[in-house]
């Protein structure tokens, strides 16, 4: 396992007050958090409907450094790459099931100045990206159907974190969907090093413990040994 990766964890803003969403992104960052993954969902690919650019952009007008990645639950990807860049993201990760031309989509990110992240929803297998992996920043693995939160966590998507560790050691892997300090054992285990997590931050009591506590949990499986407890 390489030392160069280390865990990041980053807090999905949708489980959290909307009415208050600059002062809730700030506490979750305050707490430990290493970037927040802002969940867009467009109501065709996914049934439910969010937020856009507008609401990014107003964002990060109040939190002016934090990492941004938006996860694209969009029908049409491509269509939402520039004003996302205006935005301020950071990070543009979309699902590749609806998409025809991945590469394409790959390289109009990147030329927007954006990192490129693409997601998997559990019925797309892991070797589906296999031909433009060169092309991307990140790979999402989801531990849930794409669409709403507070969904039980899917530990057979752990073989794909695996199967994408071993075959890509150097590789950002993320896992996004039930992930919290009952179920971050596995994610840690199979090889993810970025994890999204919302109920289990956003209603805790002490969320820059649960931060901690999984970020040392996959520290020590990256055999970085990275803990403050």
């Amino acid at each position: 396992m390489p030392r160069s990766l280390t865990a990041k964890i980053g807090p999905s803003i949708l489980n959290a007050d909307l009415s208050q969403l600059s002062e809730e992104s700030q506490r979750l960052l305050d707490s430990g958090a290493d970037y927040l993954h802002l969940d867009v969902m467009d109501g065709h690919f996914v049934p439910n409907l969010t937020f856009g650019h507008p609401l990014v952009k107003c964002l990060r007008s109040k939190i002016k450094d934090a990492f941004f990645e938006t996860h694209m639950m969009v029908s049409n990807p491509k269509q939402w790459i520039e004003p996302m860049a205006d935005a301020g993201v950071n990070q543009y990760t979309f699902h590749v099931e609806p998409v025809q031309n991945v590469p394409l989509i790959c390289r109009k990110v990147r030329e927007a100045g954006m990192k490129v992240g693409i997601a998997l929803k559990p019925g797309t297998a892991a070797n589906f990206i296999t031909e433009y992996i060169d092309q991307v920043d990140m790979v999402l693995i989801m531990t849930v159907e794409p669409g709403f939160g507070g969904q039980k966590f899917m530990e057979s998507m752990m073989s794909k974190v695996s199967w994408l560790r071993d075959n890509y050691p150097d590789l950002d892997i993320e896992v996004d969907g039930g992930v919290g300090p009952t179920t971050i054992n596995a994610c840690a285990k199979a090889g993810a090093n970025m994890i999204v997590s919302g109920t289990a931050i956003i209603n805790s009591n002490d969320p820059a413990k649960v931060i901690n506590d999984m970020k040392c949990t996959v520290n020590n499986a990256l055999e970085n040994n990275i803990c403050n407890y």
